[in-house]
């Protein structure tokens, strides 16, 4: 009785996982582009006047701001995606 007890329990932890698994990347998505819009908002990605890179600078900018973000919230960020997270699991877990 008890080992069919552990199975199942040891059944639901992947279920619960796989289920998690969407919610954590849509938090980091979103922590995600909220920092790309800061970088932006911040000057990072902005032609130079003088010796810049052109048009060219101008449309890959936009791209090395994203990965520089992704990267950032990867690394822990600013903790938004863990709240988001939380905050989503919760909701989710109430329904």
């Amino acid at each position: 009785m008890t080992s069919s007890i552990s199975t199942i329990s040891q059944s639901k932890v992947p279920a619960t996982q796989a289920l998690d698994a969407p919610l954590r990347k849509a938090a980091m998505d979103l922590e995600a582009a909220f920092l790309a819009e800061m970088l932006k908002s911040a000057g990072l990605g902005k032609s130079r006047d003088s010796m810049g890179g052109g048009v060219g600078e101008d449309q890959f900018s936009s791209l090395l701001i994203r990965a520089q973000a992704d990267q950032m919230a990867q690394s822990g960020g600013i903790g938004l995606a863990e709240s988001l997270f939380e905050a989503l699991k919760e909701a989710n877990h109430e329904r």
